[in-house]
């Protein structure tokens, strides 16, 4: 503990058998999501983000584990998110496109795989994927006009925004029975390409984002503009999609 480790799963037996000390039969399970979970981590800059689902009787509890996830943070990991079985349950139409990507995308530490059975309603899922991209494009716009229109900052924009539309998109390949492939490029392309917007927009927002490209000034501002559009096209997409109502 304290160390950075090279490999995620080197931290399970120990973060486990801490986690067991602390909640003993309460612990129902640990999970490993997020860039840890896929081949994105970055020993040193990514976080590892758990999972810790308790029994109601072990959440009345949550202050034993305090001192733990002090302790943890040294080796970056991050506060864990703490859960009960009823609480997922009852949370899967207000957040489903976070435990869609939850779903998708975990690794089993300890205890009852509990996320890949859940059920995600495609009109709930519809319905956040909308929201998260207006709400999305909206800061877009807003910080498109604070960069002044400088290319460093209009590079920066790009760079910083583009990540943020990555788990949205994988909703949205979900949503429409599309194959998500497993590198981010690919995802943010095929997402492109499914909602029928321009692919070779985010292609070029990929070449800045990487820092291979070699546009001019002039270039760039024209790639935030085609951007803004096709994020657009995207909201509209998703607007026209229509599922049964949930009840």
């Amino acid at each position: 503990m304290g160390k950075i480790p090279e490999r995620p799963e080197m931290i399970f037996p120990q973060l486990t058998a801490d986690y067991r000390k602390v909640f003993g039969d309460e612990l129902v399970a640990l999970i490993l999501y997020g860039s840890g979970a896929d081949r994105h981590y970055i020993p040193g800059k990514s976080d590892l983000n758990f999972l810790v689902v308790l029994t109601e009787r072990g959440m009345e509890d949550l202050e034993k584990a305090m001192a733990v996830a002090t302790r943890w943070r040294k080796s970056r990991v991050a506060t864990p998110l703490f859960m009960t079985k009823d609480y997922i349950g009852a949370a899967l139409d207000a957040y489903p496109i976070e435990f869609l990507d939850m779903k998708l995308n975990h690794v089993m530490v300890y205890g009852e795989d509990v996320l890949t059975t859940l059920e995600i309603r495609p009109e709930y899922l519809r319905l956040q994927v909308e929201r998260e991209l207006r709400g999305k494009l909206l800061l877009l716009r807003q910080r498109f006009l604070e960069t002044e229109g400088k290319d460093k900052e209009l590079r920066r924009l790009i760079r910083e925004s583009l990540p943020a539309f990555l788990t949205a998109f994988k909703a949205l390949l979900w949503l429409l029975g599309r194959e998500i492939p497993r590198e981010r490029p690919e995802i943010v392309e095929a997402a492109a390409r499914a909602a029928g917007v321009g692919a070779e927009t985010f292609r070029k927002c990929l070449l800045v984002r990487e820092g291979k490209d070699n546009y001019s000034p002039g270039e760039i501002m024209a790639l935030l503009r085609e951007y803004l559009r096709e994020i657009a096209g995207l909201c509209r997409r998703i607007d026209e999609l229509s599922f049964p109502t949930a009840g």
